[in-house]
């Protein structure tokens, strides 16, 4: 493993053991937005989520299953983006912010992707 391919990933998965490990402990406020969705039990849903990303995040920045635990990365984040970030229901200046963090997200995304690309040449 390259030291460029460790740093990358753990600088990757910061964010995702980070906001996950804040979803497990403090779901109210995400849970909200699940709700808003019309997705049933939502503090549930929102730490598993949140679950998954804090130990995905680890085992992917630890090097254990990097590529499994980016694919894991990529589910969980789908359904957080289409709905912690729905800007096209937005006007003004909320929209904007939205519209910044959706574009992200799938800039994240892009990222999980390279690690699911990498067989570690």
């Amino acid at each position: 493993m390259s030291i460029l391919n460790f740093v990358g990933r753990a600088a990757l998965a910061s964010i995702f053991i980070q906001g996950g490990l804040s979803a497990l402990q403090h779901p109210q406020q995400r849970a909200r937005l699940v709700e808003r969705a019309g997705l049933p039990e939502p503090e549930r849903l929102t730490q598993i989520n949140g679950g998954v990303m804090a130990a995905s995040g680890a085992l992917m920045a630890l090097g254990i299953m990097p590529r499994t635990s980016a694919l894991a990365l990529l589910a969980s984040m789908v359904p957080t983006t289409v709905v912690g970030h729905p800007f096209w229901q937005l006007e003004g200046a909320e929209r904007q912010g939205q519209m910044l963090h959706f574009s992200k997200n799938v800039a994240m995304m892009g990222g999980l992707l390279l690690v699911v690309a990498d067989r570690g040449k």
